[in-house]
């Protein structure tokens, strides 16, 4: 005999786990603090990446400029300011990241949760 909410139960969980299942498994399997801590080092690394080419890109820009001007500046007052502003950007990124991470993590801790009570439902039904 069909039961008619039995399968729009496991219609339901069938799609949840074909779309953000896996990537919400796959956050769960993480402890809050790894997964925070792992995701917020990534973006540090790639802002780094950024900034280097960022700045790069800055220096290249005027290069006949910057070589006529580097010995007339203060070399040591100009790498702490770009020291500065990579501190800063970092600082700012990392946090971004933090708090994107930590929601993304409890919206999946959440909907795994929801999925695990559906799944102890559907044994329920099939016990019945």
């Amino acid at each position: 005999m069909l039961n008619e909410k039995r399968i729009i139960l496991m219609t339901k969980m069938a799609s949840y786990e074909a779309n953000e299942g896996k990537k919400n498994v796959a956050i769960g399997s993480y402890f809050r603090s790894d997964y925070i801590g792992w995701q917020v080092l990534k973006s540090i690394i790639s802002a780094t990446i950024a900034f280097v080419v960022v700045f790069a890109v800055y220096i290249f820009y005027d290069f006949e400029m910057f070589m006529m001007d580097i010995y007339k500046m203060d070399l040591f007052a100009f790498a702490k300011q770009v020291l500065t502003m990579y501190l800063w950007t970092i600082g700012i990124y990392a946090v971004i990241s933090y708090v994107v991470y930590t929601i993304r993590y409890n919206r999946a801790v959440k909907s795994l949760r929801v999925y695990y009570m559906n799944l102890r439902r559907l044994a329920e039904m099939y016990r019945q």
